[in-house]
């Protein structure tokens, strides 16, 4: 069996609402996945990360699981989900899903049981007769209230905390596990993995954020759990896991993903989506080139291998994030995603970042249907924060950035019927449809990279060396036994003098480069070289 598969894949990331909408409610379902599975496998990926299809009263889209083996109905049916893993199977593509296991939905029968205190599933969460004085990643109290009782929620109070010191919960996921395993996917994207494990409910440090993490952050209860999941089910399977992580350095990222530690394959680390925040995301300040390329070259040189993303569900688009989506959109996003596919380890892709999708254009907060989003608003409001200050707030920041609806052609594509959630105007120039048509697309920039990166084995198991990271320039090689590759990145809207010296063949140039006399790099400019 070989597990390191994983490797060689390249990730696109589905978020099923959003996608394709085959009903015609408005909402995108698996059916509606099925039909794209041909633009998917064209696109050259080889890997469907899934976001949750679970059954789920929809609090966090899918986040809130009510019940871990059945489909939610407004995404389709359990035989659908089968029809999915087959037909992406025989066009070669693994399907992995979301694995949510540090809290289900309030809904869970799991839950409504514990609500009993004789109950046998009352151990299942964490329940206190007063509570500590934690708070959530949502903002307010980790606590709510039911009767006499309080249970512990990290995220929404809808979202109750597991407690993983009962071994019963470890039985309940391990057949959770097994049962999608058999079902043929390829592994899991792992929820918030690293604070399932509570090693105290004492009180804890006081802080801006997160009062008693110190009690739940990537604790020695969490890496037992995740080498248990690894020897007693997936060692069992050819599949890989991927960990989404919160706050972890390098170090602490190499601790979940080291092959001797046996624990995940990779993880998503967060620092460089903090580089143009200030304590907290939703506090953004100018984004500066360097500070993305000193933490990229961090995570490249000291772990030992990384998940690469620039945006996925819960991020802004990269394109109206790191690139410029006005201007130089075309040029911006092609340099993005030279950029992703280039570094070592796994790239991820997010739905449609690969025809340069940029953040919504939601003119009030009425438009806005992410919880978190209404949150925060709520809370900035109740600060005193002037109303300006506040939509500009969640303009910038909000999940809904990255999860309006596909944009398949001029009219939008997604659905006959008004989309759940408001569509981009753009979607008449950015489009699917007219990708195709124009060899010169991001779409078409897209494949080509995908094809390079899989028939050179550089890009899949080459080293990482930096040679140039200032003034908005990334130059870095990579290289594998006698062969290597050079990716040049300018990501600055200014033209730039070539800092060093470079031979070799091109590859590929999102401005159609021929030669490499021209020394001077235009806005956004991208260029992979073969050296000779």
């Amino acid at each position: 069996m070989n597990r390191e598969l994983w490797k060689h894949s390249i990730v696109y990331q589905i978020y099923p609402r959003s996608f394709m909408d085959s009903n015609h409610d408005g909402i995108g379902d698996i059916p509606g996945i099925i039909s794209k599975l041909d633009y998917v496998r064209d696109l050259g990926v080889n890997v469907i990360w899934l976001s949750p299809v679970y059954a789920s009263p929809n609090d966090d889209n899918g986040y809130d699981i009510s019940d871990y083996l059945s489909i939610n109905p407004e995404y389709g049916t359990m035989d659908d989900m089968d029809q999915l893993i087959e037909e992406a199977r025989t066009r070669g593509i693994r399907i992995i899903m979301d694995l949510v296991i540090n809290h289900t939905s309030d809904e869970h029968k799991w839950f409504i049981e514990s609500q009993k205190k004789d109950s046998p599933y009352r151990d299942y969460y964490i329940w206190r007769d007063k509570p500590n004085n934690w708070t959530s990643f949502f903002s307010g109290t980790a606590w709510d209230k039911i009767g006499n009782s309080y249970y512990l929620h990290l995220f929404s109070k809808k979202q109750p905390d597991l407690n993983w010191n009962n071994p019963d919960v470890m039985e309940e996921i391990k057949h959770v596990m097994k049962f999608w395993l058999d079902k043929g996917i390829y592994g899991f994207r792992c929820d918030v993995i690293n604070v399932i494990f509570k090693s105290s409910l004492e009180n804890g440090k006081k802080r801006l954020v997160l009062t008693g993490r110190e009690f739940y952050h990537s604790q020695e209860g969490c890496h037992e759990i995740l080498r248990t999941l690894r020897k007693e089910v997936l060692d069992h399977y050819e599949c890989f896991t991927v960990g989404e992580t919160v706050m972890v350095n390098t170090k602490e990222a190499n601790d979940l993903i080291l092959p001797q530690r046996k624990e995940l394959d990779m993880v998503f680390g967060f620092e460089h989506m903090e580089v143009d925040q200030i304590n907290n995301k939703w506090f953004k300040t100018k984004f500066k080139p360097d500070k993305l390329i000193k933490v990229l070259t961090k995570w490249q040189k000291e772990v030992y291998w990384n998940a690469n993303y620039l945006s996925n569900h819960d991020q802004p688009r990269s394109v109206s994030r790191f690139g410029d989506d006005k201007k130089y959109r075309i040029e911006s996003a092609k340099m993005l995603g030279t950029l992703n596919l280039s570094l070592k380890g796994t790239p991820y892709i997010y739905q449609g970042e690969e025809i340069g999708m940029t953040n919504g254009d939601f003119k009030n907060l009425s438009e806005y249907q992410d919880i978190e989003t209404h949150r925060i608003y709520a809370l900035a409001k109740k600060l005193m924060f002037p109303k300006w200050y506040r939509m500009k707030m969640i303009r910038k920041t909000s999940r809904d950035n990255a999860r309006t609806p596909m944009q398949w052609n001029q009219d939008g594509g997604f659905s006959t019927k008004k989309p759940w959630l408001k569509m981009n105007e753009n979607m008449k120039f950015i489009n699917v449809f007219d990708s195709i048509q124009n060899s010169d697309s991001i779409l078409n920039h897209y494949k080509e990279l995908i094809s390079i990166r899989k028939e050179n084995d550089v890009l899949i198991n080459g080293s990482f060396e930096p040679l140039y990271t200032k003034s908005g320039l990334f130059v870095f090689k990579r290289y594998h036994s006698k062969s290597s590759i050079i990716c040049v990145s300018n990501l600055t809207k200014k033209a730039k003098k070539m800092p060093i010296k470079i031979s070799g063949k091109i590859l590929l140039s999102n401005y159609k480069r021929e030669n490499l006399s021209d020394q001077i790099l235009k806005p956004y400019e991208s260029i992979l070289v073969m050296e000779e």
